[in-house]
């Protein structure tokens, strides 16, 4: 069924979230303009696109997707659209959990599709963990969510902006427990992710990784905590010595700092809140949320749903500008075409 293999046109579906929130607006604004590398494809329901796009004044041209024929880029406000259609009416705005389940149809479809080969890549828009769980659904995230779908035992949140990625050890689950999450097995099969997937994707031979510990002042000798001692400093020596270019355990408050950075093609932090506000800070609205390790390429915006700003003017494209931009470098990074464009 793969078709979109191999001219210059790379096939990025886009899942459009939560249907109240700013989604349906970031795919609609995404095709105003033509851009001759990519076929942008929405996987949701098109009359909530189009209803969006009557909202915000915006041409909506519709064109169904069919995976059998060649891959070319969309023409001006031309979306192509693989139909997922809600269960009850939307109301930009407005939550409803009877659409829960009507979410996570539009991420299964964009499995489907990446993994039969119709499309090369799936860039998400926000969703709504509690309004999914309202549905009656276990959900923490698309990172666990897609893990499960895809049957792969480990996947990696690393989130990116320029001059800065940042890779996360443990993703969603409380503070309490992310000490008793930090051990040998798991952390090490994290960083060798990491790093292979730098390779593969982003055209580094030798990626530069550089690993946060896990304690104030990376546990202080084990006065302040002995992960470092038991843990983080065994799996770092044990992949050195497999060659690796890795090295650490820095102390989270210095490693982000200029001189830091400047080396490092990828910081790993031990948690989500370690890692991810300097990020924010420095690329908040410029972002994208990459899942390592999984066999398709995901990338998301780096933001939630915005429920007040459905079908304004107030909507901030730039995160999602970014996630298409790099999907597209990565499926170009598979086909060994990769740049260092990110």
């Amino acid at each position: 069924m793969s078709t979109s293999k191999y001219n210059d046109v790379v096939r990025l579906g886009l899942t459009i979230g939560e249907p109240a929130g700013i989604g349906p607006d970031l795919v609609v604004r995404a095709v105003q303009a033509a851009q001759s590398d990519r076929q942008l494809i929405a996987i949701g329901d098109p009359s909530v696109l189009q209803t969006r796009a009557d909202m915000l004044g915006l041409p909506l041209h519709v064109t169904p997707f069919d995976a059998s024929q060649p891959a070319r880029s969309n023409a001006v406000a031309e979306l192509f659209i693989s139909a997922v259609n809600a269960v009850e009416p939307v109301v930009a705005g407005r939550l409803n959990p009877s659409n829960g389940s009507y979410v996570l149809a539009t991420l299964d479809r964009a499995v489907q599709l990446c993994q039969c080969g119709a499309i090369d890549a799936m860039v998400t828009a926000p969703v709504h963990k509690g309004v999914i769980n309202e549905a009656g659904v276990a959900f923490s995230g698309h990172t666990e969510y897609l893990a499960e779908t895809t049957g792969t035992d480990t996947v990696v949140m690393m989130l990116a902006t320029e001059g800065l990625r940042v890779a996360l050890a443990t993703t969603h689950i409380p503070l309490a427990k992310v000490a008793g999450a930090i051990n040998y097995t798991d952390l090490t099969r994290v960083l060798r992710i990491v790093d292979a997937q730098m390779k593969r994707d982003f055209a580094l031979p030798t990626p530069n990784i550089l690993v946060c510990g896990l304690n104030p002042h990376a546990g202080e000798g084990g006065h302040m905590g002995r992960e470092e001692i038991d843990v983080i400093n065994p799996v770092i020596a044990a992949l050195q010595g497999a060659g690796m270019n890795i090295s650490g355990p820095y102390p989270a408050d210095t490693v982000f700092t200029p001189k830091h950075m400047a080396q490092a093609d990828v910081i790993v932090a031990m948690y989500h809140d370690q890692g991810l506000p300097v990020l924010k800070y420095k690329g908040f609205g410029a972002a994208v949320n990459i899942t390592l390790g999984l066999p398709i390429i995901r990338t998301s915006v780096d933001h939630g749903t915005a429920l007040d700003l459905a079908g304004s003017e107030g909507v901030d494209c730039g995160s999602m500008a970014v996630a298409l931009d790099v999907a597209a470098q990565m499926a170009r990074g598979r086909r060994g075409e990769v740049t260092h464009e990110f």
